[in-house]
């Protein structure tokens, strides 16, 4: 089973009658005109390769459904709420993922609409996965900086050089993190802010540890070895009561990266 990830970029002028198609998908198509609003829509689908053409589905054919289904829905909407001077709220946006995920579902046999995710900016999406369509997942990035050591007190000063090499430096070294809280509810849920959701990330998390060193500053990393694994879990634990499981949804996921190069994501179990 192979997943395939396609980004097709679009743009929406509200008050044109008739969207520019122009002629660069790489930037949006359609190309929109002035100052027009941007949108990146990812689809995963997940199927076998066809051996004739070594395709899971051909990208190019992606790019023509999408554009004939998904894209008239979006253009739709947000003409329709800009034309009723009615704000484009997260359940609105949301609203128009899951439209667009019906008219997708189906459309790509024989492989399967796997995800589709809708990027907010370069740092929030929403996303609705096939094992839940009924869901859908929000997710936001936040940064924090931190120094820390990697050592276990239980290994010989050797041992531990060995294993953890220029990370047990004795004085620590530092590292900007960045760290994606995704948590998931209903599609047809309202009551979300995104306000309200940066505020409990920040108080009961980023403030904790931005700038301190994980070592000497946080009681947790004195026994626990705070490594991107361990951090991932220190941050699931401070934010699953905040967000707890319910048929409401909840906190889904943790990720924290360490680097551009390595990071892990932590699911509670």
């Amino acid at each position: 089973m192979h997943e395939l990830a396609r980004q097709v970029r679009f743009s929406v002028n509200p008050f044109l009658p008739e969207q520019s198609e122009g002629a660069n998908s790489f930037a949006s198509m359609p190309s929109g005109e002035g100052l027009a609003i941007f949108f990146e829509l990812s689809v995963e689908l997940a199927g076998e390769i066809d051996h004739a053409t070594g395709f899971v589905v051909n990208v190019a054919e992606i790019d023509s459904k999408v554009r004939q289904h998904a894209v008239p829905v979006f253009i739709s909407k947000v003409k329709e709420n800009f034309c009723m001077a009615e704000h484009i709220s997260l359940f609105t946006v949301t609203e128009i993922l899951h439209l667009s995920w019906n008219q997708l579902e189906g459309i790509f046999v024989p492989a399967r609409l796997n995800k589709l995710s809708l990027k907010l900016n370069p740092f929030r999406k929403i996303m609705i996965c096939s094992e839940d369509s009924d869901m859908v997942f929000f997710s936001e990035k936040f940064e924090f900086a931190a120094t820390h050591k990697l050592w276990n007190n239980d290994f010989t000063d050797v041992q531990n050089r060995k294993i953890f090499g220029k990370c047990a430096n004795p004085t620590g070294h530092g590292h900007n993190y960045v760290v994606e809280v995704t948590v998931k509810m209903p599609v047809s849920g309202k009551d979300f802010s995104i306000g309200d959701f940066e505020k409990i990330v920040d108080s009961e998390l980023i403030s904790l540890i931005d700038h301190k060193n994980l070592n000497l500053d946080i009681e947790y990393f004195k026994s626990v070895i705070a490594t991107v694994e361990n951090i991932a879990v220190f941050a699931w634990e401070k934010l699953v009561k905040k967000f707890p499981a319910s048929a409401k949804g909840g906190l889904h996921c943790v990720t924290v990266w360490e680097t551009d190069k390595t990071s892990c994501s932590y699911y509670g179990c």
